[in-house]
């Protein structure tokens, strides 16, 4: 969405060229005029989940259906070797989920994780100090001084160095994070003005974290992307048309808006992530 048609006339070659990176003397295609576009082919046939790409965004659609679909296409990109990035913001930690994502990527699911410093500093904290924000993640309860907590979970991964350094001195011990260093599965933290701390791993540099995401995106078959409206359209502008997309948020908007910037291909779920993720879970281990 964010690239140009750069012309490479002595070598006769046209290709695609993010337009932060468009230099002076380049051939830029302008206009509409001589340019032949073919969209991605789609089967008239039962396409699972995708069929309900063309429809409204909406809550009232059959979600067990949904989801065993989206496990179905799951498996299917697994199998034939595919890749599955995870777009995700803290409302996976705040609802209990971090431990079924942490073991998506153990167990070799996930394979890159795009999100910002709320994501891992909650899960960091989650790991730490059993809560999100000072609420328990297991009884919802509000934390004595739990406000503390978010600051002083960034401040030991400070202390250790990194989000990799403090899994190896024994610091951070699980979480999605902790799983992402156990099992070499990369991940691209982009940095934003609202930041607190930020974690030493997170790329403040947007344009150098938009690069990490552009060169990933470019690798995966499937993205799923969870409750973080500013990640998921980052991400939608940066995808293929052809990688398959999940938006999964509790906000119709989220979705919509996904859409209207241009990611069509973007299958919308409605739902809350806590009562997703468990559900997608149980169906990617049925046979």
């Amino acid at each position: 969405m964010d690239c140009l048609i750069v012309i490479d006339e002595e070598n006769k070659t046209a290709r695609c060229k993010p337009i932060a990176d468009i230099k002076k003397g380049d051939l830029i295609v302008v206009g509409r005029e001589g340019v032949k576009i073919t969209p991605p082919q789609r089967s008239r046939g039962k396409q699972g989940v995708f069929e309900f790409m063309n429809s409204e965004v909406s809550s009232e659609k059959p979600m067990m259906s949904i989801i065993n679909d989206v496990a179905t296409e799951i498996k299917n990109v697994k199998a034939k070797g595919g890749k599955i990035a995870l777009v995700g913001g803290p409302a996976i930690v705040h609802t209990g989920s971090a431990g079924i994502v942490a073991q998506l990527v153990k167990d070799g699911i996930i394979d890159v994780i795009f999100a910002g410093n709320a994501l891992a500093t909650h899960d960091i904290e989650c790991d730490q100090f059993g809560t999100s924000l000072g609420v328990n993640v297991k009884t919802g309860e509000v934390v004595a001084h739990g406000h503390t907590h978010h600051m002083r979970a960034i401040n030991r991964i400070n202390k250790s160095g990194s989000i990799r350094e403090a899994v190896e001195d024994g610091t951070l011990k699980s979480g999605i994070m902790y799983e992402c260093i156990k099992n070499d599965v990369p991940f691209v933290l982009a940095g934003s003005i609202r930041d607190d701390g930020p974690l030493p791993d997170v790329i403040t540099d947007t344009v150098e974290s938009q690069k990490l995401m552009r060169k990933y995106a470019q690798e995966v078959d499937m993205v799923i992307m969870i409750s973080t409206m500013l990640h998921s359209i980052a991400t939608g502008n940066l995808l293929p048309s052809r990688v398959k997309s999940i938006c999964v948020d509790i906000n119709p908007s989220t979705v919509t808006k996904l859409s209207d910037r241009g990611s069509a291909q973007v299958v919308g779920i409605v739902t809350d992530v806590g009562a997703f993720l468990p559900v997608l879970y149980d169906a990617l281990q049925e046979e």
